[in-house]
């Protein structure tokens, strides 16, 4: 049986695609920093539940020691804040980096020797279209999500093929920190659509699009078949300068 491991996957995006993973089958381990809701999402799929905060790289070290071989990572954990940029406290503006960069960072470390020793594997970081969409005022979670899917390129372009990394975008989908800060009448992603690509990218089937940036939304799979060999002749799904 093939093993997952979904980080923030204790409610909302993360708890809804290690859902859908355990009934493709997989060996599903969630992480969090929320005990009470990695047990009851672990309790649900009859999968394991591993306390972890990604921005500690001990607490990574002894939560994938106890994991053992993963085949399949979803780097979902992330965290906001909100307010005026040059009012919010320092340390808690950086501590948005410190989970959504380089606690991505820290994780995908942690597994990708184990992928390589063992021949292959896949990395799915879930990025946000707050990277490159116009009009944002706010700053420390815009730019963490720019700089995780550049990450998510470059880390695909420096494994070379032996384990791909995928960054999509789960749309806007209602959840803990998107709840009360956005209109109800804002264009809501169904929550199915990550969990759907997720899912895709995990069979293998679009390893060609991996380093690329892709939208759960409007990225679905049947659309990215129908798509592919534009994609990759025209360098579509990617971010990049254009004169």
């Amino acid at each position: 049986m093939p093993s997952a491991v979904v980080t923030g996957g204790g409610r909302g995006i993360g708890a809804n695609v290690a859902r859908a993973l355990a009934a493709d089958g997989y060996d599903v381990v969630v992480t969090g920093r929320t005990r009470d809701e990695i047990d009851a999402v672990a309790a649900e799929l009859g999968g394991r539940a591993i306390e972890m905060d990604v921005s500690s790289p001990e607490s990574i070290e002894r939560g994938f020691a106890d994991i053992g071989p993963v085949d399949l990572l979803v780097a979902n954990a992330g965290t906001g804040n909100r307010g005026i940029a040059w009012e919010i406290d320092p340390d808690d503006w950086w501590r948005v980096f410190e989970v959504n960069v380089r606690g991505v960072h820290l994780c995908c470390r942690a597994v990708i020797p184990g992928m390589l020793e063992r021949g292959g594997g896949r990395i799915v970081i879930v990025g946000s279209g707050s990277a490159y969409l116009p009009g944002a005022s706010e700053t420390g979670y815009t730019a963490s999500k720019a700089a995780v899917c550049r990450y998510g390129e470059t880390l695909n372009n420096a494994l070379e093929g032996r384990v791909p990394v995928f960054v999509i975008s789960p749309g806007l989908v209602r959840t803990a920190m998107t709840e009360g800060s956005i209109p109800d009448d804002a264009p809501w992603t169904p929550p199915e659509c990550a969990p759907e690509l997720v899912r895709a990218l995990a069979t293998g089937e679009f390893d060609t699009l991996a380093g690329r940036y892709l939208h759960a939304e409007h990225d679905p799979p049947a659309a990215l078949r129908a798509r592919m060999q534009q994609i990759l002749a025209e360098d579509l799904n990617a971010i990049r300068l254009r004169r």
